[in-house]
Formats: C-alpha cells, sequence, structure tokens
C-alpha cells in the first residue's frame, strides 16, 4: 500500500502527492497495566490512522502527538505527563501548522481520556482563528468500538477499562510483540455512582494500573475493533469529502 505517513515522506513526495486533509492521532506514555506497552494509546490510535489513510490517496497522517495529559496516573510507573495547558497548545500547534500548510480539512483521533478536553478546547480556538477550518473527531474509540460490535462482543463491563478487555484485545491484535498477556490483571471499579462523573486520580480505582477484565481479552475480539473502527472513520471521512466538508445544514446555506 502506499505510504501516507509524513514521517517517511520526502519534501517531493508531500509536495506532489495531493493531500488534502490530515488525519493526526493523539495518545500518551503511561502505565497501562503490567501487561500492555506504555506507548498504547499512541500505538493504538497511529496504527488506526495508518489503516485509514490505506483507503484514500489524498489523506496524509501525520506525526502522532506520543505524550498527553496523563497526571491522573502518575502514580504508576512510568508515567509522562505534560500540563493541561501544554497539551491544548500542543494539539493547536499542530493543527495551525497544518492548515498554515494549506490543508483545512483535519481528522483527529483521539487514543487517551486525558486528551478529550484539550482536543475540545484546542479545536475551538482554532475555529475562532480560523473559520474555514474543517475538523471532525473521534475522541472516545474504546467507546465508540463497543457501540459498534454486537452485544455480547465482550464478557465484562462491555470491554471498558483502561488496559481492560477491549483496549487489550485490540492491543494483542495490532501489536503482541509488545505486550505481556500472562500478567494481565485488572478491577471492575464497583462503587461509581451511574450518569455523574467522579473524577478520580487512577489509583483510587486499582493498583495494577488496569481496570475491567484484561484476561478476556484476545486479539480476535481486537480485529473485530480494528474493522469497525477503520470502516466508521473511513465512511464519516468520505461522507465530508462528498459535500466538500461543507457540513453546514442545507435549508440555511
Amino acid at each position: 500500500m502506499a505510504n501516507h505517513e509524513l514521517l517517511k515522506l520526502t519534501s517531493h513526495q508531500v509536495n506532489t502527492g495531493g493531500y488534502n486533509k490530515a488525519i493526526l492521532a493523539v495518545g500518551s506514555c503511561e502505565a497501562h497495566g503490567p501487561h500492555l506497552a506504555s506507548g498504547t494509546d499512541t500505538l493504538v490510535s497511529y496504527m488506526l490512522s495508518c489503516q485509514v489513510a490505506d483507503q484514500f490517496n489524498d489523506l496524509l497522517v501525520l506525526p502522532p502527538i506520543t505524550v498527553g495529559y496523563s497526571a491522573h496516573y502518575d502514580t504508576f510507573p512510568f508515567t509522562l505527563t505534560l500540563g493541561y495547558d501544554t497539551v491544548t497548545q500542543v494539539i493547536y500547534d499542530y493543527v495551525e501548522s497544518t492548515i498554515r500548510n494549506g490543508i483545512t480539512h483535519i481528522f483527529i483521533l483521539n487514543g487517551h481520556d486525558g486528551n478529550i478536553a484539550p482536543i475540545e478546547v484546542a479545536s475551538r480556538k482554532i475555529k475562532e482563528k480560523y473559520p474555514e477550518a474543517r475538523i471532525a473527531t473521534l475522541p472516545a474509540w474504546w467507546v465508540t468500538a463497543g457501540d459498534l460490535l454486537p452485544k455480547g462482543t465482550f464478557e465484562v463491563w462491555d470491554g471498558l477499562g483502561h488496559a481492560g478487555e477491549g483496549e487489550s484485545s485490540i492491543a494483542y491484535y495490532l501489536y503482541p510483540q509488545w505486550c505481556e498477556p500472562e500478567l494481565a490483571k485488572g478491577y471492575v471499579p464497583d462503587n461509581l455512582p451511574d450518569y455523574v462523573e467522579i473524577k478520580w486520580d487512577f489509583s483510587e480505582l486499582t493498583n495494577t494500573a488496569a481496570t475491567g477484565d484484561p484476561t478476556k481479552a484476545t486479539p480476535e475480539k481486537g480485529e473485530k475493533m480494528a474493522k469497525v473502527l477503520v470502516k466508521c472513520m473511513v465512511d464519516a471521512i468520505k461522507k465530508l469529502d462528498e459535500i466538500g466538508w461543507d457540513y453546514r445544514t442545507t435549508a440555511i446555506r
């Protein structure tokens, strides 16, 4: 398949590639239980971004943001974190740099819960300065995968959890060489109320740096997750392409 990763393209290839849109993976580097790579959030989002780009000739894969806001995980080694405002500014700068290079249609694939708010703030700031920009995001793929797959795909807690059944499954599928499934252990939090959000420190929920049940994870489940997520993003981008990324309500144009 053609290479669309900016990290691996020469300037000549970029200039002649006909790129009119870009995809940005935003990840983290933090403990993911004893069994998954610390870069799981970056690896998953970047690998999926590359698979999405494989379906297009004009989608540029930007270098991933590899460290995010992870202060709520830093009880566990070896967690790296940027400050909240720093993450917001880094995302803003990435997107602004892309716009300055002539690409105003940008898809952001987030791989980490701590980045959701910074992505929202950075995107809103971009829209204030560059109203012509079109930004689409998939803010929580781990939720989307569960929504798209048939009920019963996951055995525990709908597959949710940090380094839980779902995330471990997709890791085992995408990069088994960087996983140690025999060490998997997690806990399902049992004292969180419904509908409201508790702003926890992760050590209040688990002592393994994993929640959910990673022992139920399989690469087969991970393959199903990857396929529905890639299709979801490809379908969304194709729909946006069909309408020229002009998502304004037809009646008010």
